[in-house]
């Protein structure tokens, strides 16, 4: 029995120091005296002469030894391995499992929305480390008995399928239908392939209800989302400059940029001539006909669309003169030695006034007679690079169109779709490139007029169009915009309320919201859906409504979008609207040739897929690039829609690298193929089979929060933890032969105190495993599982309890004791694992004791780690004969503590009571203490006895105990002397425990029923 005081322990009283539960924690590697037996364990047959004797003697006593037994294979590789997963899928039922749980009656859902990946080319690593993730959490959502919302999709429109289905051909001479079907066919193509992968890689989903962007229902409901945001005057047409890319001839949005940091622009620094000087500053010099107004920029060919130049109100301007010459130059004052500098001569400072002085100022055009250009106050101008003064020209910037429109100023286009200057521009410009043969004739036109400065290569961050990889540029067009800039502020606030991980992804999105004033959702292309509008011949004016958009979505909700342009007009439009107009008004209108923006597309998902128009979906989990885009337009759409956010949580990962952390490039040799990963490549000494689970056991485990590397190395390691963690179920199955877990568990508290410990050891684990898969820390899983498996398990209870195992009786107390924590033990282990390794787990599970035959086990439920299994007292009295254990394992020689006879010697007080509590149950052969110890016998006293034998080896230590809260401390003190066993070595149990050398100690005596020589 416990004392009271020990007992108290039990309840949480006690808290040991923080140096001595490191050390009772984490015993010295002498704690492990031997590895565990396994089956298959060679050993000296009776009889075999050329044995020794006493080999010989041990070996007619191996068949009486309880080793382990089970035909779970210790090892899987090559075509064996793949076979046995697809063997393990089938018999599982990995295909019918998503179909199962949605059809169970539980309290409670879990809904992970799928973003969709692009349907334009084969499966890689990126598709891998995402629907991994995403099935890791979902499997786990499932064993822990909820319901999972798991509807995987595919985003099936836009420029890149097209492009990869028209190849070298192009569109030239194709109708709009006949570049559908075959974009079609791409993308159906590039599903079925991405779909088979997704199956093999063990990602639970019912893949015969997926949804598709393409679909007819699917377009329509975007429709639908499409009027509603209409009608709320969210959606609007206006002529505004855009993204526009000249490769792909389409507006863009900035979610379809990609930025090259290398991008070389041809820079200059032009002068305006003041015409008109400001009225406040006409007295500061008499020789304003003199002055060039200074400006930079980056792209010359925007010149000849100046409107204006503008100014920072707030700061500080200077009128220099330059030493080398008498012209004269108004820049801002801080800029002045920088300009100097870049110029190559001195500026002198005539006067100096702030920026709001300039008012009213107006120059010449540099290059276009008669043309003005105001002196306007901005806000966008800045003072970290150029003259503090900046060329606006409205059709070719977001902030000049901005100031075009408060001063009124005209918008006028003269590049077109090709990028190409217009008539307008001139005939000297007149069907130049403008970013090429464009900006040199500009330039040179410059230099003739005398207003060019300077020229340099400028290398700065330049926006591409992300399918071309071709430089974009701003130009007006008339295009369908979302407003976001009335949308971002409830956006940004319900995205306050969002769980985002990693946390710092929410100030990037955040900021990505903060930048966008408008969307535009209008592109010029034929595969995607329809905007639903019509224009009136003669006026171009837009017809659409609820009444048009209705109708038009329930014809593509019927045929699909292809009927845009298969049916005719009279179809297209409601009877409601012929009815009201006057005959003959089909003919009068022209359906809309413009298609939606695939994000726009994809961001209306959650109306499509989600359980109800209302519901949010637990989780959206996707890669950082979705910050700008999925994310995004889904928040946006459903604000505007439900003023509420479509997902309570955000899981944010980073991309796939090589090992030395580059980019995957085909050109550089370094792309790693998942199928390859899985069924190995043409040479398998270079390229082996690793199977499913490795692929799974490498996203799990790598930090995907930021970049993720893979190749031989991370493979390689993760097929190695495998097998370990292969080898420790082995060993746990091994050792449960013959247990039934229906007859023959040991309730807890009659097990043994270690038992017990390990039980509370289990139920800790447990419960921080639950912690960090609900957190998406799958890698803390994995460690967690690790440190479990060679700290508790391995380097700890397997060393003590062999014994036990192998040579008790085998239906005694203290063996069940050990195979009931054992076979807890293994259902742990194997559910911890599940959502990472199902292929794994299942086959474990298969071989499992005290389940139903046939049952998988993700039909099964979570871990059971019980409250009783908490004993906190217990682990005081556990972890401090641990400490004591490596305490006194140091000071012998072999750290062998078989070999020796142990005292302990405790002050009477708190820690002899707690340690006395192990001495108080023996098991068949030794005290609890004994074992724990690890010795051959072990008395505690209160003093070390004064007549230890001279060869006796002596340690002491002190333990520092903490009650409650840390008000009470009590240090207490011990001895320990290890004497060499006075017994001889038993040959069956080989403990120091028998009477006679070669013969059998009395417990292996009553296992046998003899004690032979």
């Amino acid at each position: 029995m416990l004392l009271c005081r020990a007992a108290a322990l039990r309840q949480g009283a006690v808290r040991w120091s923080h140096s001595a539960r490191r050390s009772a924690l984490h015993p010295g590697r002498a704690a492990c005296l031997s590895r565990p037996l396994s089956a298959g364990t060679s050993s000296p047959q009776p009889g075999d002469p050329a044995k020794p004797a006493a080999a010989r003697r041990e070996g007619r006593y191996r068949d009486t030894v309880l080793l382990p037994r089970t035909d779970f294979p210790m090892k899987l590789s090559g075509q064996q391995l793949l076979d046995r997963e697809m063997e393990i899928q089938r018999l599982c039922g990995f295909s019918e499992l998503y179909s199962w749980q949605r059809e169970r009656k539980v309290k409670k859902d879990f809904c992970l929305h799928d973003g969709p990946p692009y349907a334009n080319g084969d499966p890689h690593v990126g598709h891998a480390l995402n629907k991994v993730l995403k099935d890791v959490r979902n499997r786990f959502e499932v064993l822990r008995g909820r319901r999972v919302h798991f509807v995987p999709g595919w985003d099936c429109h836009g420029l890149p399928i097209e492009l990869r289905a028209l190849g070298e051909l192009g569109s030239a001479g194709l109708s709009p239908l006949e570049i559908r079907k075959k974009a079609r066919e791409f993308a159906e193509g590039a599903i079925t392939r991405q779909r088979s992968a997704f199956e093999r890689w063990g990602v639970m989903a019912d893949w015969g209800r997926c949804y598709y962007t393409f679909d007819g229902v699917y377009e329509a409901k975007q429709l639908q989302v499409f009027q509603d945001m209409h009608s709320k005057g969210l959606v609007y047409q206006d002529y505004k400059p855009v993204f526009w890319s000249p490769s792909s001839r389409t507006a863009l949005a900035e979610a379809e940029l990609e930025y090259n940091p290398e991008h070389v622009s041809r820079a200059v620094y032009t002068t305006f001539p003041v015409l008109t000087p400001p009225p406040k500053l006409a007295s500061a010099t008499d020789e304003w006909s003199s002055v060039g107004v200074l400006v930079w920029t980056t792209q010359p060919w925007t010149l000849p669309a100046n409107q204006a130049v503008c100014y920072m109100p707030n700061a500080q301007y200077s009128l220099v003169k330059r030493a080398d010459n008498s012209k004269r130059l108004l820049v801002a004052t801080e800029r002045v030695d920088s300009l100097a500098a870049i110029l190559g001569t001195q500026l002198d400072s005539l006067a100096s006034f702030a920026g709001s002085e300039l008012e009213g100022g107006v120059c010449s055009h540099p290059i276009i007679p008669g043309k003005q250009s105001p002196l306007l106050p901005a806000n966008h101008v800045t003072m970290g690079k150029g003259t503090g003064l900046v060329h606006t020209a409205p059709s070719h910037g977001m902030e000049d169109y901005s100031v075009a429109s408060h001063f009124s100023l005209p918008v006028e286009c003269l590049v077109d779709e090709d990028g190409r200057f217009t008539e307008q521009a001139g005939p000297e410009l007149s069907g130049q490139a403008v970013m090429t043969e464009g900006s040199d004739t500009v330039v040179a036109m410059l230099r003739a007029a005398g207003a060019l400065l300077r020229e340099e290569q400028c290398v700065h961050s330049y926006p591409y169009d992300w399918r071309t990889r071709q430089p974009v540029l701003i130009r007006p067009s008339k295009q369908w915009f979302i407003n976001t800039a009335s949308l971002k502020d409830r956006a940004q606030e319900v995205l306050q309320k969002v769980h985002v991980v990693p946390e710092s992804a929410r100030g990037s999105l955040l900021a990505m919201l903060e930048r966008r004033t408008y969307w535009c959702i209008s592109r010029q292309r034929s595969w995607g859906v329809p905007i639903p509008v019509f224009y009136h011949l003669q006026t171009g004016e837009p017809l659409i409504n609820r009444h048009t958009v209705s109708h038009v979505a329930a014809l593509f909700s019927e045929r699909g979008s292809d009927c845009w342009w298969e049916l005719p007009l009279d179809q297209l439009l409601p009877p409601a609207v012929l009815k009201k107009s006057k005959a003959g008004a089909v003919s009068e209108f022209e359906r809309g040739e413009d298609v939606l923006d695939i994000w726009f597309d994809s961001g209306v998902s959650w109306a499509a897929v989600l359980d109800n128009s209302d519901s949010q979906a637990d989780v959206y989990v996707e890669g950082k690039d979705q910050l700008g885009g999925w994310f995004q337009s889904s928040l946006l759409t459903s604000v505007a829609m439900r003023n509420k956010a479509p997902y309570r949580s955000l899981v944010v990962h980073g991309f796939t690298v090589s090992e030395l952390g580059e980019k995957m490039s085909k050109s550089l040799g370094n792309v790693v193929d998942p199928d390859t990963i899985i069924n190995g490549g043409a040479d398998p000494s270079v390229s082996p089979p690793y199977g499913a689970d490795v692929l799974r056991w490498w996203v799990a485990e790598s930090n995907v929060f930021s970049e993720v590397q893979i190749g031989p190395s991370a493979l390689n390691s993760a097929r190695d933890n495998i097998a370990k963690l292969r080898n420790t179920l082995r060993f746990l199955l091994g050792n449960l032969h013959g247990f039934e877990p229906q007859s023959h568990t040991v309730e807890p508290k009659d097990m043994h105190y270690i038992d017990q410990y390990l039980l509370h050891l289990l139920r800790d684990f447990s419960l921080k495993v639950t912690d960090a898969y609900s957190e998406f820390d799958f890698g803390q899983v994995i460690r967690l599982l690790q440190g479990f498996i060679s700290r508790d398990l391995s380097s700890f209870y397997f060393s003590i309890v062999k014994d036990r195992l192998y040579c008790d009786t085998e239906g005694s107390l203290g063996r069940r004791s050990c195979q009931t924590v054992l076979e807890e033990v293994l259902d742990a282990v194997t559910r911890s694992i599940a959502p990472i390794l199902p292929h794994l787990a299942e086959e474990v599970y298969l071989h499992s004791p005290g389940h139903t035959e046939g049952e998988p086990l993700f039909r099964s439920g979570w871990i059971k780690a019980s409250s009783v299994w908490k004993q906190p007292g217990l682990e005081e009295a556990v972890e401090g004969a641990c400490a004591i254990r490596d305490s006194f394992l140091s000071s012998i020689p072999g750290k062998n503590a078989a070999q020796y006879d142990l005292v302990i010697a405790i002050e009477p007080g708190l820690l002899f009571e707690i340690i006395e509590s192990l001495q108080e149950q023996p098991t068949s052969s030794c005290s609890q203490l004994t074992e724990l110890m690890m010795s051959s016998r072990t008395s505690l006293l209160s003093s070390l006895p004064r007549d230890l034998p001279p060869h006796a080896i002596t340690s002491r230590g002190k333990f520092l105990i903490n009650l409650e809260g840390g008000d009470i401390r009590e240090q207490c003190g011990y001895s320990v002397a290890a004497i060499p066993c006075s017994l001889s070595r038993c040959p069956r149990c080989r403990r120091y425990n028998s009477e006679e050398p070669n013969c059998l100690c009395p417990r292996c005596q009553a296992v046998t029923g003899g004690g032979g020589q």
